[in-house]
Order: C-alpha cells, then structure tokens, then sequence
C-alpha cells in the first residue's frame, strides 16, 4: 500500500525545489496535496506536471492569520481533514554585522519563518486527523550560529522552540511534530544565500560550504524530500519532537 495513500497534505513554499520535490514523492504515494506559495504564477509553473485532480493551487502569504485560514479551509474543503502539514515556507534575508543589519529585514525573516509556522499550526491543528504528522522546515543554521547571519539563524532556531512545545501538546493526540534541518541544497534558494555570504566574506560562497560539508558536496532537493516523506508516513511512527538532520554531515 502507498505510504500515504488518500491522505490530505497541505505544503507551504509549494514552489520552492523542496515543496515541488516533497509534492512530487506525496503524490507518488497516494497523497492529494495542496501547495501553498505567495505567487500563483510561480505555483502554476512548478505544478504544470503534476496531477490537477489530486493537487489544490493557493496563493496565500504564510504570516497572514488570514491566509492561514484560507489555505487551510480551502484544503480542508476539497480533500477532507488535514493528515500532513509540511511547513516549509521560508526566505532568507541578509548577511550584515549586528550594527548594520536592517530591522526590517529581521522582522519580515521571522515573520515568515516563525510566525508562518505558528499559524500554519494554529489553523491546521483543529482540522487534523489523530496520528497526522507536522513536519517544520528549519536548517543545519538551527544547530549553529554565524556571523552577520542573524535573521535566518535566528529564525530557525526558533522553529526548533515550536516543534517541541507541538510535539508535547499534540502527543496525545498521536500527532507526530518534528523539524527537518537540511544543509546546503543544490537550488536556487541556496544560490542566494551563497551570493550574499561571498559578498560578505569576500570568497566564493559555495566552495565555503562544500569545504564544511563532510560528504563534500550540497544536497540535492530530491534527497531531503525524502526524509520529509519519512516523517510524514507511518514508517516514523514513534518520531515525535526530534531534530532530523539531513545534511551530509555539516552538524557534526
């Protein structure tokens, strides 16, 4: 039997590599989905593959409590109560010293973070079958820190914060929450990052992190989807509140 045949997945940052990777393998298995991303035209371009009957298209903005309800009610609406929340949405902001960092980039990098995924699970939650899965998108940023990084390390360590007071609450319930912590991934997302970190360090941004990476090299969409797809199936059944790393060994 697929590993998530029938169920109701809802997919913030639908349109980013990894939500199209994790919609992809959801859908393999059996899965109707929604995904969920600020633009509609960058949602209709990554899911012009992917089967219209079994896939909802939201253009929503994660740190709305407005939108939150819209993407979750729609989703609810055309494929029944929520099995798997993959929360996933996220930007990356800027690399600047404390002194020269822009509070409003600060402010709009947690927004969507943090605040997305409290409302993602806010809104999600009460529509949830018992025994579904929370999956939050953090980093290998969430286990460290680094210069000038402070908006998206930040962030992501507060996501850490979240998942495990969900996971104490949702237990009952046998609701599964845990967050995801890739390392460099080989997208356009990353692409950026590694800009703004050449920019700051004077070098070039990717070698940087390959040369920190144990297995040498970035991660691929495809393989992080992949142990998304375990944490929102039944095989991580007794996995609850746990920090996955999936990041070729960076953390160690």
């Amino acid at each position: 039997m697929p590993l998530l045949d029938n169920k109701t997945c809802i997919i913030t940052g639908g349109a980013g590599s990894l939500g199209l990777a994790a919609a992809k393998l959801f859908l393999d298995e059996g899965a109707n989905v929604a995904l969920i991303d600020l633009s509609m035209q960058a949602l209709e371009q990554a899911a012009k593959d992917l089967p219209k009957d079994r896939v909802e298209l939201i253009a929503a903005d994660v740190s709305r409590a407005t939108d939150a309800a819209l993407y979750v009610g729609r989703t609810v609406g055309r494929f029944g109560p929520l099995d798997v929340l993959f929360s996933n949405a996220g930007n990356f902001g800027r690399v600047a010293p404390i002194h020269d960092y822009p509070e409003d980039v600060f402010d709009r990098v947690l927004e969507v973070h943090v605040k997305g995924a409290f409302l993602a699970a806010k809104h999600a939650v009460p529509q949830m079958n018992d025994g579904g899965s929370i999956i939050i998108t953090s980093s290998v940023a969430g286990m460290r820190g680094d210069a000038g990084v402070y908006a998206y390390i930040t962030a992501k360590h507060a996501q850490v914060g979240l998942m495990r007071c969900l996971a104490k609450e949702l237990a009952s319930r046998r609701i599964r929450v845990n967050t995801i912590h890739p390392g460099p991934i080989d997208n356009a997302f990353q692409l950026h990052v590694e800009k703004g970190l050449g920019e700051a360090i004077g070098g070039d941004g990717t070698e940087f992190f390959n040369a920190r990476i144990p297995l040498g090299r970035h991660g691929t969409p495809e393989e992080i989807a992949r142990s998304v797809l375990y944490l929102a199936s039944d095989q991580s059944s007794f996995v609850t509140g746990t920090t996955l790393m999936v990041d070729g060994g960076m953390s160690v």
